[in-house]
Protein backbone atom coordinates (compact mmCIF):
# COMPACT_ATOMS: atom_id res chain seq x y z
CA UNK A 1 0.00 0.00 0.00
CA UNK A 2 1.51 3.36 -1.24
CA UNK A 3 0.39 5.25 2.04
CA UNK A 4 2.73 3.04 4.26
CA UNK A 5 5.66 3.71 1.99
CA UNK A 6 6.23 7.20 4.14
CA UNK A 7 8.93 6.38 6.55
CA UNK A 8 7.89 9.31 8.67
CA UNK A 9 4.37 9.56 8.81
CA UNK A 10 4.67 5.84 10.19
CA UNK A 11 6.68 7.38 12.81
CA UNK A 12 4.81 9.69 13.69
CA UNK A 13 1.43 7.33 13.54
CA UNK A 14 3.60 4.92 15.52
CA UNK A 15 4.16 8.07 18.07
CA UNK A 16 0.23 9.17 18.04
CA UNK A 17 -0.82 5.10 18.81
CA UNK A 18 1.35 5.62 21.68
CA UNK A 19 0.39 9.35 22.76
CA UNK A 20 -3.40 8.23 22.43
CA UNK A 21 -2.61 5.68 25.25
CA UNK A 22 -2.17 8.45 27.54
CA UNK A 23 -5.03 10.47 25.65
CA UNK A 24 -7.71 7.92 26.35
CA UNK A 25 -6.33 7.15 29.83
CA UNK A 26 -5.87 10.28 31.89
CA UNK A 27 -6.52 12.78 28.99
CA UNK A 28 -10.55 11.01 28.84
CA UNK A 29 -10.40 11.34 33.05
CA UNK A 30 -9.06 15.45 32.75
CA UNK A 31 -12.76 16.95 33.34
CA UNK A 32 -13.57 13.80 35.23
CA UNK A 33 -11.09 14.19 37.63
CA UNK A 34 -12.43 17.86 38.41
CA UNK A 35 -15.93 16.67 39.06
CA UNK A 36 -14.47 14.75 41.36
CA UNK A 37 -12.58 17.17 42.78
CA UNK A 38 -15.11 19.15 43.71
CA UNK A 39 -15.83 21.25 41.15
CA UNK A 40 -19.57 22.10 40.46
CA UNK A 41 -20.34 21.08 36.42
CA UNK A 42 -20.45 24.82 35.64
CA UNK A 43 -16.66 25.51 37.02
CA UNK A 44 -15.28 22.40 35.40
CA UNK A 45 -16.54 24.24 32.58
CA UNK A 46 -15.02 26.95 33.60
CA UNK A 47 -11.40 25.72 34.10
CA UNK A 48 -11.40 24.37 30.52
CA UNK A 49 -12.43 27.22 28.83
CA UNK A 50 -9.31 28.83 31.32
CA UNK A 51 -7.24 26.76 29.69
CA UNK A 52 -8.22 27.15 26.44
CA UNK A 53 -7.77 31.26 26.66
CA UNK A 54 -3.92 30.74 28.54
CA UNK A 55 -2.78 28.51 25.80
CA UNK A 56 -4.78 31.39 23.32
CA UNK A 57 -2.29 33.57 24.70
CA UNK A 58 0.80 31.67 24.89
CA UNK A 59 0.68 31.16 20.96
CA UNK A 60 2.48 33.90 20.18
CA UNK A 61 5.49 32.68 22.34
CA UNK A 62 5.92 29.57 20.57
CA UNK A 63 6.62 30.98 16.52
CA UNK A 64 9.96 32.97 17.47
CA UNK A 65 11.47 29.27 19.11
CA UNK A 66 10.26 27.27 15.84
CA UNK A 67 11.63 29.85 13.02
CA UNK A 68 15.06 28.89 15.47
CA UNK A 69 14.81 25.59 16.18
CA UNK A 70 12.54 23.67 13.46
CA UNK A 71 9.12 21.48 14.07
CA UNK A 72 10.86 18.71 15.38
CA UNK A 73 11.97 19.74 18.40
CA UNK A 74 8.85 21.72 19.12
CA UNK A 75 7.13 18.16 18.87
CA UNK A 76 9.10 16.14 21.61
CA UNK A 77 9.24 19.46 23.87
CA UNK A 78 5.70 19.58 23.94
CA UNK A 79 5.45 15.44 24.01
CA UNK A 80 7.37 15.41 26.91
CA UNK A 81 5.69 18.63 28.82
CA UNK A 82 2.37 17.28 28.26
CA UNK A 83 3.41 14.35 30.38
CA UNK A 84 3.36 16.85 33.68
CA UNK A 85 -0.10 17.40 32.83
CA UNK A 86 -1.34 13.67 34.22
CA UNK A 87 1.65 14.47 37.23
CA UNK A 88 -0.37 17.91 37.87
CA UNK A 89 -3.99 16.49 37.57
CA UNK A 90 -3.85 13.72 40.12
CA UNK A 91 -2.53 16.23 42.65
CA UNK A 92 -5.87 18.30 42.01
CA UNK A 93 -7.90 18.68 45.61
CA UNK A 94 -10.35 22.20 44.37
CA UNK A 95 -10.98 25.65 42.81
CA UNK A 96 -7.45 26.56 44.25
CA UNK A 97 -3.93 26.37 43.56
CA UNK A 98 -3.42 22.74 42.92
CA UNK A 99 -6.20 23.76 39.95
CA UNK A 100 -4.47 27.02 39.04
CA UNK A 101 -0.93 25.12 38.25
CA UNK A 102 -2.97 22.54 36.20
CA UNK A 103 -4.06 25.30 34.39
CA UNK A 104 -0.78 26.95 33.49
CA UNK A 105 1.02 23.32 32.76
CA UNK A 106 -1.81 22.40 30.22
CA UNK A 107 -1.70 25.37 28.51
CA UNK A 108 1.85 25.72 28.10
CA UNK A 109 2.02 21.72 26.82
CA UNK A 110 -0.50 21.88 24.25
CA UNK A 111 0.41 25.57 22.72
CA UNK A 112 4.18 23.48 22.53
CA UNK A 113 2.17 20.41 20.91
CA UNK A 114 -0.85 20.56 19.32
CA UNK A 115 0.08 23.19 16.57
CA UNK A 116 3.65 21.41 15.81
CA UNK A 117 2.26 17.77 15.61
CA UNK A 118 -0.34 19.27 13.41
CA UNK A 119 2.35 21.54 11.12
CA UNK A 120 4.69 18.40 11.20
CA UNK A 121 2.10 15.85 9.95
CA UNK A 122 0.54 18.03 7.19
CA UNK A 123 4.55 18.98 6.18
CA UNK A 124 5.85 15.42 6.12
CA UNK A 125 2.36 13.65 4.68
CA UNK A 126 1.13 13.14 1.38
CA UNK A 127 -1.61 15.17 -0.27
CA UNK A 128 -3.04 12.22 -2.23
CA UNK A 129 -3.00 9.65 0.42
CA UNK A 130 -4.06 12.17 3.36
CA UNK A 131 -7.09 10.51 4.32
CA UNK A 132 -5.98 6.96 4.70
CA UNK A 133 -3.28 7.97 6.50
CA UNK A 134 -5.59 9.81 9.24
CA UNK A 135 -8.08 6.56 8.78
CA UNK A 136 -5.19 4.67 9.96
CA UNK A 137 -3.45 7.16 12.38
CA UNK A 138 -7.65 7.10 13.75
CA UNK A 139 -8.06 3.63 13.51
CA UNK A 140 -4.93 2.63 15.40
CA UNK A 141 -5.85 5.56 18.17
CA UNK A 142 -9.28 4.04 18.60
CA UNK A 143 -7.93 0.33 19.41
CA UNK A 144 -5.82 1.47 21.70
CA UNK A 145 -8.60 3.29 23.19
CA UNK A 146 -10.30 -0.17 23.89
CA UNK A 147 -7.50 -0.99 26.77
CA UNK A 148 -6.37 2.45 28.18
CA UNK A 149 -9.53 3.35 29.97
CA UNK A 150 -10.13 0.01 30.92
CA UNK A 151 -6.20 0.03 32.47
CA UNK A 152 -6.12 3.38 33.79
CA UNK A 153 -10.08 3.34 35.84
CA UNK A 154 -8.26 -0.15 37.04
CA UNK A 155 -5.47 1.63 38.15
CA UNK A 156 -7.35 4.63 39.51
CA UNK A 157 -9.77 1.91 41.76
CA UNK A 158 -6.94 -0.29 43.15
CA UNK A 159 -4.03 1.89 43.49
CA UNK A 160 -5.49 5.66 43.39
CA UNK A 161 -4.41 8.79 41.05
CA UNK A 162 -1.19 8.84 41.56
CA UNK A 163 -0.26 5.47 40.09
CA UNK A 164 -3.42 5.79 37.35
CA UNK A 165 -1.74 9.37 36.30
CA UNK A 166 1.83 8.00 36.45
CA UNK A 167 0.52 5.35 33.93
CA UNK A 168 -0.54 8.06 31.23
CA UNK A 169 2.33 10.05 32.13
CA UNK A 170 5.00 7.32 31.52
CA UNK A 171 2.81 6.43 28.17
CA UNK A 172 3.25 10.17 27.11
CA UNK A 173 6.53 10.00 27.80
CA UNK A 174 6.99 6.72 25.77
CA UNK A 175 5.71 8.42 23.07
CA UNK A 176 8.45 10.76 22.22
CA UNK A 177 10.82 7.62 21.34
CA UNK A 178 9.98 7.47 17.20
CA UNK A 179 10.03 11.24 17.17
CA UNK A 180 13.83 10.96 17.70
CA UNK A 181 13.93 8.98 14.22
CA UNK A 182 11.76 11.22 11.95
CA UNK A 183 13.34 13.76 9.75
CA UNK A 184 13.84 17.86 10.77
CA UNK A 185 11.27 20.47 9.13
CA UNK A 186 12.63 24.01 9.45
CA UNK A 187 10.35 27.12 9.85
CA UNK A 188 10.73 30.03 7.79
CA UNK A 189 12.09 33.38 9.22
CA UNK A 190 9.25 35.32 7.09
CA UNK A 191 6.24 34.00 4.79
CA UNK A 192 4.22 36.85 3.11
CA UNK A 193 0.48 35.88 2.94
CA UNK A 194 0.45 33.51 5.49
CA UNK A 195 -1.85 35.34 7.83
CA UNK A 196 -4.54 34.92 4.75
CA UNK A 197 -3.84 31.58 3.74
CA UNK A 198 -4.70 30.13 7.59
CA UNK A 199 -8.22 32.37 8.15
CA UNK A 200 -9.99 29.87 6.43
CA UNK A 201 -8.08 27.70 8.43
CA UNK A 202 -9.21 29.16 11.75
CA UNK A 203 -12.65 29.72 10.57
CA UNK A 204 -12.98 25.50 10.15
CA UNK A 205 -11.00 24.91 13.20
CA UNK A 206 -13.68 27.59 15.55
CA UNK A 207 -16.34 25.62 14.37
CA UNK A 208 -14.58 22.28 15.33
CA UNK A 209 -13.94 23.86 18.97
CA UNK A 210 -17.32 24.99 19.02
CA UNK A 211 -18.48 21.45 18.40
CA UNK A 212 -16.07 19.69 20.63
CA UNK A 213 -16.71 21.86 23.53
CA UNK A 214 -20.08 19.85 23.84
CA UNK A 215 -19.47 16.50 21.58
CA UNK A 216 -16.63 15.82 23.93
CA UNK A 217 -15.87 17.82 26.96
CA UNK A 218 -19.43 18.78 28.75
CA UNK A 219 -20.62 15.00 27.38
CA UNK A 220 -17.68 13.04 29.51
CA UNK A 221 -19.16 15.00 32.05
CA UNK A 222 -22.65 13.90 31.46
CA UNK A 223 -21.70 10.17 30.81
CA UNK A 224 -19.66 10.11 33.83
CA UNK A 225 -23.01 11.29 35.95
CA UNK A 226 -25.55 8.82 33.93
CA UNK A 227 -23.65 6.04 35.22
CA UNK A 228 -23.70 7.54 38.80
CA UNK A 229 -19.84 8.49 38.57
CA UNK A 230 -18.72 5.20 38.46
CA UNK A 231 -14.79 5.35 37.51
CA UNK A 232 -15.13 1.49 36.25
CA UNK A 233 -18.34 1.72 34.56
CA UNK A 234 -16.92 4.78 32.82
CA UNK A 235 -13.87 3.52 31.92
CA UNK A 236 -15.74 0.51 29.96
CA UNK A 237 -17.88 2.75 28.26
CA UNK A 238 -15.05 4.75 26.57
CA UNK A 239 -13.66 1.28 25.78
CA UNK A 240 -16.91 0.34 24.37
CA UNK A 241 -16.68 3.61 21.96
CA UNK A 242 -13.24 2.75 21.09
CA UNK A 243 -14.12 -0.28 19.94
CA UNK A 244 -16.89 0.69 17.83
CA UNK A 245 -14.82 4.09 16.56
CA UNK A 246 -12.54 1.36 15.14
CA UNK A 247 -14.54 0.41 12.52
CA UNK A 248 -15.31 3.53 10.33
CA UNK A 249 -11.82 5.27 9.79
CA UNK A 250 -10.07 2.88 7.02
CA UNK A 251 -13.01 3.02 5.11
CA UNK A 252 -13.72 7.05 4.88
CA UNK A 253 -10.20 7.58 4.46
CA UNK A 254 -9.86 6.05 1.40
CA UNK A 255 -13.28 7.18 0.31
CA UNK A 256 -11.70 10.91 0.78
CA UNK A 257 -8.52 10.03 -1.34
CA UNK A 258 -10.73 8.78 -4.32
CA UNK A 259 -12.77 11.79 -4.62
CA UNK A 260 -15.77 11.55 -2.52
CA UNK A 261 -14.73 13.84 -0.29
CA UNK A 262 -18.08 15.90 -0.64
CA UNK A 263 -20.49 12.56 0.20
CA UNK A 264 -18.18 12.21 2.80
CA UNK A 265 -19.38 15.70 4.60
CA UNK A 266 -22.70 14.71 4.77
CA UNK A 267 -22.19 11.64 5.93
CA UNK A 268 -19.69 12.37 8.53
CA UNK A 269 -21.90 16.01 9.64
CA UNK A 270 -25.10 14.03 9.58
CA UNK A 271 -23.85 11.27 12.16
CA UNK A 272 -22.02 13.88 14.28
CA UNK A 273 -25.63 15.62 14.06
CA UNK A 274 -27.58 12.38 15.09
CA UNK A 275 -25.18 12.03 17.37
CA UNK A 276 -25.55 15.36 19.15
CA UNK A 277 -29.21 15.07 19.60
CA UNK A 278 -29.25 11.55 20.93
CA UNK A 279 -26.77 12.70 23.40
CA UNK A 280 -28.75 15.82 24.73
CA UNK A 281 -31.53 13.05 25.42
CA UNK A 282 -29.54 10.22 26.66
CA UNK A 283 -28.44 10.99 29.97
CA UNK A 284 -31.87 9.86 31.87
CA UNK A 285 -30.85 6.12 31.23
CA UNK A 286 -27.22 4.75 31.50
CA UNK A 287 -27.76 2.14 28.75
CA UNK A 288 -28.90 4.78 26.08
CA UNK A 289 -25.78 6.95 27.29
CA UNK A 290 -23.70 3.89 26.80
CA UNK A 291 -24.92 3.59 23.08
CA UNK A 292 -24.56 7.46 22.43
CA UNK A 293 -21.37 7.59 23.58
CA UNK A 294 -20.16 4.06 21.40
CA UNK A 295 -21.74 5.69 18.27
CA UNK A 296 -20.34 9.21 18.65
CA UNK A 297 -16.46 7.22 18.72
CA UNK A 298 -18.15 5.70 15.21
CA UNK A 299 -19.13 9.04 13.81
CA UNK A 300 -16.16 10.59 15.16
CA UNK A 301 -13.75 8.55 13.22
CA UNK A 302 -15.78 9.28 10.28
CA UNK A 303 -16.03 13.37 10.90
CA UNK A 304 -12.13 13.64 12.01
CA UNK A 305 -10.73 12.37 8.79
CA UNK A 306 -13.06 14.46 6.60
CA UNK A 307 -12.21 17.48 8.69
CA UNK A 308 -8.49 17.27 9.26
CA UNK A 309 -7.50 16.27 5.36
CA UNK A 310 -8.76 19.80 4.59
CA UNK A 311 -6.86 21.21 7.40
CA UNK A 312 -3.96 19.11 6.75
CA UNK A 313 -3.98 20.20 3.21
CA UNK A 314 -4.64 23.78 3.65
CA UNK A 315 -1.68 23.85 5.90
CA UNK A 316 0.69 21.96 3.43
CA UNK A 317 -0.23 24.81 0.81
CA UNK A 318 0.02 27.66 2.64
CA UNK A 319 3.48 29.99 2.62
CA UNK A 320 3.76 28.57 5.85
CA UNK A 321 2.45 25.05 7.92
CA UNK A 322 3.78 26.25 11.62
CA UNK A 323 1.77 29.88 10.85
CA UNK A 324 -1.34 28.02 9.44
CA UNK A 325 -1.70 25.99 12.80
CA UNK A 326 -0.93 28.73 15.12
CA UNK A 327 -3.62 30.65 13.85
CA UNK A 328 -5.76 27.90 13.36
CA UNK A 329 -5.74 26.83 16.88
CA UNK A 330 -6.29 30.41 17.73
CA UNK A 331 -9.69 29.88 15.84
CA UNK A 332 -10.29 26.62 18.02
CA UNK A 333 -9.43 27.79 21.33
CA UNK A 334 -12.04 31.01 20.89
CA UNK A 335 -14.94 28.47 19.34
CA UNK A 336 -14.66 26.09 22.20
CA UNK A 337 -14.56 29.03 24.51
CA UNK A 338 -17.24 30.38 23.10
CA UNK A 339 -18.90 27.14 23.37
CA UNK A 340 -17.90 25.94 27.06
CA UNK A 341 -18.90 29.09 28.27
CA UNK A 342 -22.35 29.29 26.84
CA UNK A 343 -22.78 25.77 28.15
CA UNK A 344 -21.86 26.76 31.80
CA UNK A 345 -24.13 29.76 31.23
CA UNK A 346 -27.29 28.22 29.84
CA UNK A 347 -26.77 25.15 33.04
CA UNK A 348 -26.30 28.34 36.10
CA UNK A 349 -29.87 29.49 34.56
CA UNK A 350 -31.34 25.78 34.92
CA UNK A 351 -31.15 24.13 31.95
CA UNK A 352 -30.38 20.59 32.01
CA UNK A 353 -26.96 19.65 31.08
CA UNK A 354 -27.66 17.03 28.35
CA UNK A 355 -29.69 19.56 26.67
CA UNK A 356 -27.25 22.45 26.59
CA UNK A 357 -24.76 19.89 24.46
CA UNK A 358 -27.22 21.38 21.56
CA UNK A 359 -25.16 24.01 21.54
CA UNK A 360 -22.87 22.41 19.63
CA UNK A 361 -24.81 22.25 16.57
CA UNK A 362 -23.59 25.51 15.58
CA UNK A 363 -20.33 24.94 15.27
CA UNK A 364 -21.37 21.83 13.52
CA UNK A 365 -23.23 23.45 11.09
CA UNK A 366 -20.47 25.82 10.47
CA UNK A 367 -18.43 23.26 10.11
CA UNK A 368 -20.34 21.89 7.12
CA UNK A 369 -20.32 24.98 4.95
CA UNK A 370 -16.80 25.26 4.71
CA UNK A 371 -16.07 21.37 4.31
CA UNK A 372 -18.39 21.45 1.57
CA UNK A 373 -16.61 25.02 -0.01
CA UNK A 374 -13.40 23.09 0.33
CA UNK A 375 -13.95 19.65 -1.31
CA UNK A 376 -15.98 21.57 -3.79
CA UNK A 377 -13.03 23.26 -5.07
CA UNK A 378 -10.99 20.12 -4.29
CA UNK A 379 -12.54 18.21 -7.50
Amino acid sequence: MPFFKSRAVNLLNLHYLLASAAISGGGAFYAIWLLKAGLPLPGVLAALALVFAARFLMRLMVLPIAIRTGLKPLVIAGTLVMALVYVALAHVTGANMTLGRLVLVSACADVLYWPTYHAYFAALGAEEHRGRQLGVREAASALIGVVSPLVFAGLLVGLGPNAAFAFSAGMQLLAALPLAFTPPVPVARRAPGALRAALPGALLFLGDGLTQSGFVALWQLVLFQALSRDVLHYGGAQAVAALAGAIGGLLLGRWIDAGAGRRAVWLAIAAMAVVILLRAGAPVHPVLAVAANALGALAACLYTPTLMTAMYNQSKRSPDAMRFQLVAEGGWDAGAIIGLLAMAALMTLGVAPGATILVSLAGLALGFVLLRRYYAKAL
